[in-house]
């Protein structure tokens, strides 16, 4: 008989709806359950792509001895952590106090159930002892022991972890900025720098896209060689799927070569404009090849008819991890023209040993300018040929079992999205892919706006649970984005509104900005998230969002927010600003707006015009807006059109005299 499971919105809890296990999602009736009866509760937050969720799944949740255990020991929540962020930050940092060791998922925490603070956890635990843990089993009857026997040895320790959780979030102590500090980060970002294979650190080995993109985005050609060099390195190995686009979460080693094969939306939306920008510096078409793959990727795969793009692909199908993706040679050969196949199988492994569980997953063992000079074949025709080949696979892999799809949508991750691609479109001049931004922007309007406050999720045709600062930061940031790609008052009001929601909902009066809102859930502790994550710190984005808007509409409040949240956040950023490489981009943005250029007058000519500004000053907000616009905010409407085109260029609240002609304005843009 199915749990209470069986209706979540979420397909992760779904996963677990027909477990022996009498699971509860995280609500006032489990609450309220686990209060009543004194029984514990056991957490255990995962998400749907989640390997080692899966494991634990098949070998303890399925199990029925141990879920009669778990049932008549513990009230039983199941959490998906990409629905509740607030929960899995808060928890995952809880069991790092508890344990001194690294979280990640499945997350395994046993709560008091009165307050819910943790007093025991881990992350996945076997069904029999093995690698220094204890069977699942065996744990769950000492936890329970233990409880019942240590109540006041637990008081204790519930209000040490309590006051650390308080400690870790609030505001930290101001710090003075010192001096060299984005010279100390890039010196930093070096000593772990794998100079060979690109990225920072061994295994396993992530990309940290925001560490690249604050990289790409300095002058010292040390910090813009780390960032491209990581990105051609990836876009060389398994983590980048050759035959279907897009890249998955991480490599187990530290050459890229055999990733874990769950794909995250998230992933190709922060992933798709560093490719962008490194192929617009070095024209290299690897890189633009990558990007075009997430792109292809995720239109066709996560993108849903509505508009919204899901949130990921699971790394497993039949059971198996990474079956969906690996080959055999024979496989290979049966599929691509005999005179293909060595050059092929030079190129991508086929003629080394098998790298993943008996078969070969594909990934650039050799550059295709190796190939060329072993082969004797010209590159072009090699990269024409390696097409059409993967091409072939791709259309024999899609007829496999496909790994399962997570299809609930998620504010935040369709904003980072949106964001990708409409920087995409922009630099690699691809006109579809804002198109495809635009439609996810207006599915995230009329689905997960009721006309006042966001929602963070969407499944089975509704919208639920209270939005975090990240839904409306990301949001905010992809509609100033698309707002200067094109303009429209409609996307310009929202903005507005995004940008009043946070300001009304998510500011402390002492300074900075919460992870949750006012009215919210309360928790143990309010979050307070600064550092970077998989996502960028919504916190940072926010700042940054909030000064564009700010000195766009001439809203000093906003800016003034900006600014004390950036002060707030000092103190972290100068204490691990390698873990805050977003906030050191809106420190930036904070002490040194960005011009802003407000074009006004005939679309045709305003196209021409705001071509040569995206040629110019790279820190430039364009917007062009065609003279029919009407109802526009007072601080746009003291820019009137003057003749076909005028140009007005601000910075912060002060603007310059109006630039009507063509050619003063390009000299203007040229000279910044």
């Amino acid at each position: 008989m199915p749990n209470r499971l069986a209706e979540a919105s979420s397909p992760y809890l779904r996963q677990h709806a027909d477990n022996p296990v009498n699971w509860h999602p995280w609500d006032e009736e489990a609450l309220r359950e686990a209060n009543e009866s004194g029984r514990p509760i056991l957490l255990s937050i995962g998400y749907a792509a989640c390997h080692w969720c899966h494991v634990m799944a098949h070998e303890s949740f399925e199990d029925s001895a141990t879920a009669e255990l778990m049932n008549r020991l513990y009230v039983n929540i199941k959490v998906d952590r990409e629905e509740r962020p607030d929960l899995d930050k808060l928890y995952q940092t809880a069991q790092m106090l508890l344990t001194q060791r690294g979280g990640g998922w499945p997350l395994t925490l046993f709560l008091t159930p009165d307050k819910r603070v943790p007093f025991f956890g881990g992350t996945y635990f076997p069904p029999e002892p093995r690698h220094g843990l204890p069977a699942f089993s065996q744990m769950l009857e000492r936890v329970a022991e233990w409880y019942s026997e240590h109540a006041g040895e637990l008081a204790q320790q519930n209000e040490s972890v309590c006051a650390a959780l308080r400690q870790i979030h609030q505001s930290p102590q101001a710090t003075p900025w010192p001096e060299g500090l984005e010279a100390d980060v890039v010196e930093g970002l070096a000593r772990s720098f794998d100079a060979q294979h690109g990225g920072f650190g061994g295994a396993p080995k992530f990309a940290r896209p925001t560490q690249l993109q604050w990289l790409q985005q300095q002058e010292s050609p040390q910090a813009q060689h780390m960032a491209t060099h990581t990105l051609s390195c990836m876009s060389e190995g398994g983590i980048q799927d050759h035959v279907g686009g897009g890249f998955y979460r991480y490599s187990v080693d530290a050459h890229w070569m055999i990733p874990h094969f769950e794909k995250m939306l998230y992933d190709q939306a922060l992933l798709l404009p560093l490719y962008a920008e490194a192929w617009a510096r070095t024209e290299s078409l690897p890189l633009r090849v990558a990007a075009q793959g997430i792109v292809s990727f995720v239109t066709r795969e996560l993108q849903d008819e509505s508009g919204g793009f899901y949130s990921s692909l699971d790394a497993d199908s039949e059971g198996e991890e990474g079956k969906f993706y690996v080959w055999t040679p024979d496989e290979v050969q049966a599929l691509i023209p005999e005179e293909h196949h060595p050059a092929f199988a030079f190129r991508f492994g086929l003629d080394r040993p098998a790298n993943f569980e008996g078969r070969w997953h594909l990934h650039g063992f050799r550059t295709i300018l190796e190939t060329a000079a072993q082969t004797k074949q010209p590159i072009e025709e090699l990269q024409e040929r390696f097409e059409q080949d993967l091409q072939r696979l791709f259309e024999a892999r899609s007829a496999r079992v496909r790994p399962g799809l997570d299809d609930k949508m998620l504010t935040s991750w369709n904003g980072l999205m949106i964001r990708g691609l409409i920087l995409g479109s922009r630099l690699l001049d691809e006109p579809d892919w804002l198109r495809h931004a635009e439609a996810a922007f207006d599915f995230v309007r009329e689905r997960l706006w009721d006309g006042q406050r966001l929602r963070a999720s969407f499944s089975r045709g509704t919208a639920h649970l209270n939005a975090y600062l990240d839904d409306y930061a990301f949001m905010l940031e992809a509609a100033l984005l698309l707002l200067q790609s094109r303009w429209n008052s409609g996307n310009l009001k929202f903005a507005e509104q995004l940008a009043e929601v946070i300001a009304e909902q998510f500011a402390d009066p002492e300074g900075g900005l919460f992870f949750t809102s006012h009215d919210h859930e309360e928790l143990l502790v309010r979050p307070r998230l600064l550092a970077d994550d998989v996502a960028p710190s919504g916190c940072a984005v926010a700042c940054e969002g909030l000064t564009r808007i700010g000195h766009l509409l001439a809203r000093g409040d906003w800016v003034e927010l900006a600014e004390r949240t950036l002060a707030s956040a000092q103190g972290a950023i100068v204490h691990a600003p390698q873990e805050h490489a977003r906030f050191m981009e809106a420190r930036l943005m904070v002490e040194q707006p960005p011009s802003q250029i407000i074009l006004r007058g005939s679309e045709p000519e305003l196209e021409r015009w705001q071509s040569t500004a995206r040629g110019g000053d790279i820190r430039a907000d364009c917007y062009a807006i065609p003279e029919e616009m009407e109802d526009l905010p007072l601080a746009l409407q003291d820019k009137p059109v003057q003749g076909e085109a005028v140009a007005y260029v601000c910075v912060g609240p002060t603007c310059e005299e109006p630039i009507r002609s063509f050619d003063a304005f390009r000299e203007r843009v040229q000279a910044s």
